[in-house]
């Protein structure tokens, strides 16, 4: 029995290096057992495995029925056979027979050995798999274990076999590590690889920046301030938006903490890195004020449909405004996911005045009119209007040039509502051009539509 023992003993020693439990373990040897009776016996072999750790002993019986005939041999045996051994067999019984440790053979020990080892690799993939795979965006400690090709290999303390690395792409370049140091990085990605899951760390990427401030910040990590929007260059300045769900809690000040404290804590992680801290806004005018900081912004203008903004600060906070580089409008930009285009106040003078400079040129007049919504309109019925509004026809330019046939299609037109329909526009187009006859032109007074005024720009 000492090849048991010695057996038992790798076993025990497996199962504390990869810390399998009792039941994985035994799991682990009936596969690899099975495994090696399979190849000595054929795939149908049946046993049973029985452990005695306090002796240090494993036990394996094979198992097979007895039977008039034998169609397979690795489960089955002849009346004749099991009756040479006892006597008393018969069919339906099952003879048991003690398998020693010296019978299995080297090979197929060998298979036994590969199909644990197997088990064991697969059991890793799974643990790390489940441990990993929803902790993106969280901070893991680790130890740099070796430095290849710009690349750190980590080892992580509770998850030894997890391969996780920080490619050099991950990397503040303004920090030099070496073999041995600890550090802490942000889990980015779980890849997978022939060789199993693979953790992708990074100390680069935004995400690090916001696990640093959720352990730094426990309203963060309560959920009562959130981190909306960050912006980073990595080593050297990093912007990051955040709103408070409480309006007792100042979110700007939560992070900072008590004479800089909590935000300190970030920026010694981050080896100096400059941190802007600035309240999140759904306003994307007062949101870019607020992005540019440390600039006073004057004045802002959006448009909406090409997610651009104008802002406009004095001559002193011009170079301020644009950074280093252009560095802090570039941030507050992408921070605030719209383009930012900085004028001097000068050079807005010069250039607009008082209005944005990419606003639209007034509306001419026969586009104003079209811009009349039916419903205060005389002339039209309350049941055509209706008929109307159920086909989304809102505006009178909807309308304007609306065929007979056209009308008839929609839901719920008849054919007196199209007359009476046909009837005013003939009408209206009758009115415009006599208006346009007797002023040379000029549509004024045709109708006397006013247009919503625009907001007004916030004020500096």
């Amino acid at each position: 029995m000492a090849g048991s023992a010695e057996m038992l003993a790798a076993f025990r020693e497996l199962s504390a290096t990869k810390q399998l439990e009792r039941s994985e373990l035994l799991a682990l040897l009936n596969d690899g057992i099975h495994a090696a009776l399979a190849r000595k016996y054929g795939p149908g072999v049946k046993f049973e495995l029985t452990v005695d750790e306090l002796q240090g002993i494993l036990r394996v019986v094979r198992l097979r029925h007895v039977v008039d005939e034998v169609e397979d041999d690795s489960w089955q045996v002849s009346v004749e056979e099991a009756q040479f051994v006892d006597p008393e067999f018969e069919v339906g019984d099952v003879l048991e027979e003690d398998v020693p440790f010296e019978a299995f053979g080297r090979l197929a020990v060998q298979a036994a050995k590969q199909r644990i080892i197997q088990r064991v690799r697969e059991g890793e993939r799974t643990k790390i798999r489940e441990e990993f795979g929803d902790k993106i965006g969280e901070l893991l400690p680790g130890e740099i274990q070796q430095i290849e090709r710009g690349k750190l290999v980590l080892l992580l303390p509770r998850f030894r076999e997890a391969e996780a690395i920080i490619p050099y792409r991950e990397q503040n370049h303004r920090e030099h590590f070496h073999q041995g140091d600890t550090m802490r990085a942000v889990l980015k990605r779980l890849e997978e690889t022939p060789k199993g899951p693979r953790l992708i760390l990074s100390r680069a990427d935004p995400l690090f920046v916001a696990a640093l401030f959720k352990l730094e910040v426990p309203e963060i990590a309560q959920g009562i301030v959130e981190i909306r929007a960050i912006a980073r260059e990595v080593g050297s300045r990093t912007k990051v938006a955040v709103i408070s769900k409480d309006d007792a809690i100042d979110p700007v000040g939560a992070c900072v903490g008590l004479k800089g404290s909590r935000v300190q804590a970030v920026v010694n992680e981050l080896s100096g890195e400059r941190i802007d801290i600035v309240p999140w806004s759904p306003d994307p005018e007062r949101f870019a004020r607020l992005s540019l900081a440390p600039a006073r912004v004057a004045k802002v203008f959006s448009d909406p449909e090409t997610k651009t903004i104008q802002a406009v600060v004095d001559e002193d906070q011009l170079s301020l405004a644009i950074g280093r580089n252009g560095q802090n409008v570039r941030l507050a930009s992408e921070l605030t996911g719209w383009k930012i285009d900085l004028y001097s106040s000068r050079e807005w003078l010069e250039r607009g005045g008082e209005g944005p400079l990419f606003a639209l040129p007034p509306l001419a007049e026969e586009d104003v009119v079209s811009q009349v919504p039916l419903a205060e309109m005389k002339g039209l019925s309350p049941e055509l209007l209706k008929v109307l509004h159920g086909a989304k026809y809102a505006l009178l330019t909807d309308v304007l040039d609306l065929e007979r046939p056209d009308m008839l299609k929609l839901e719920g037109m008849t054919e007196d509502l199209a007359d009476q329909l046909l009837g005013f526009l003939a009408e209206l187009e009758a009115e415009g051009a006599e208006a346009a006859a007797s002023s040379g032109g000029d549509l004024e007074g045709t109708l006397t539509p006013t247009p919503p005024d625009g907001e007004e720009p916030p004020a500096a």
